[in-house]
């Protein structure tokens, strides 16, 4: 069924949209109910909090969570996107790792451009830090811009003096505002979400007039990753932000940092979202928790707030 199912979410992304660059609160809306589609597995529950003074959504298994913290950072282009619109991602890892998580709903430019999500993704992860837990226990993930969010958070925190996380884990992260990848003009019209006018648009929104050849804006190109954690980066083939995950793993492994990068064929841009509908996008989130569960040593049971 897996080529039936490519095909049918390929078509329904494919969908006419409106010429032209559109307004902010069109996006967003549109985005939220693009995501409202997809499946949250069931055995999860939610609240709303607080970690960093910035509201967040934490997700736990109904049973009660293991000893160990998923930290998420939302995918949107650093514009659009919510702890609600990424439920589906945060909802799965949650379910198959049994880890709690903490899905930041960090600011989004053009009210707050760069760097205000780093601000805010790196005061979440001392939010943790201060409430007691062991940064061998934590894990930063991220889908989009949220997982290129997972990558600079580590850069700050490592500028800031902070222990690392256990792990790092990317699905279709974006990584390069330079938009330099030779991926952005091969995959052109081959992938049905992304164009490179849409990320520029979205793109001049988080820069706000700021050099985007900087570590925190293109960390594919520019970064030092020496002393990073293991990463997985997880992206499809039909993307045209592909050479952002093929870059950043080429970077990982020239500073010694343990890297998978893991491509799946065929696959529309962070594909994980269409767990339940395609079976690519299971079998990657089964990869995903695997790779969390390998890397997270959590000792004693799991704190029960970090608010």
């Amino acid at each position: 069924m897996s080529k039936e199912q490519r095909a049918r979410i390929d078509a329904m992304l494919r969908q006419p949209r409106p010429e032209g660059p559109r307004s902010v609160e069109a996006i967003r809306a549109g985005f939220e109910v693009l995501m409202a589609q997809m499946i949250v597995p069931a055995g999860i529950r939610t609240a709303r909090t607080t970690l960093g003074n910035r509201p967040a959504l934490h997700v736990e298994p109904d049973n009660g969570p293991h000893a160990g913290t998923i930290l998420y950072f939302h995918g949107g282009g650093w514009v659009y996107g919510s702890p609600e619109s990424a439920l589906s991602l945060t909802g799965h890892l949650v379910a198959r790792t049994g880890f709690g998580a903490y899905s930041l709903d960090y600011r989004l430019a053009p009210e707050h451009p760069f760097p205000a999500a780093i601000e805010d993704t790196l005061s979440a992860y001392r939010a943790l830090l201060d409430s007691g837990r062991d940064p061998s226990a934590i894990a930063f993930a991220g889908d989009s811009a949220g997982g290129g969010l997972a990558v600079t958070t580590c850069l700050a925190a490592r500028d800031a003096g902070l222990p690392l996380p256990a792990a790092i884990v990317t699905f279709s992260p974006g990584l390069d505002a330079t938009r330099t990848g030779r991926s952005m003009d091969t995959k052109e019209g081959i992938d049905p979400i992304l164009t490179r006018e849409s990320v520029e648009h979205t793109g001049a929104m988080y820069l706000a007039g700021q050099d985007p050849h900087q570590p925190m804006l293109s960390p594919a190109v520019l970064a030092d990753l020496t002393g990073f954690p293991p990463m997985l980066i997880q992206v499809g083939t039909n993307e045209i932000m592909l050479d952002d995950s093929t870059r950043l793993a080429a970077r990982a492994r020239a500073a010694g940092v343990d890297v998978v990068l893991d491509i799946t064929g065929d696959v529309p841009h962070v594909f994980q979202s269409f767990a339940g509908i395609l079976d690519e996008a299971d079998e990657a989130l089964d990869r995903a928790a695997f790779f969390l569960g390998q890397r997270i040593r959590a000792g004693g049971t799991a704190p029960t707030s970090a608010a």
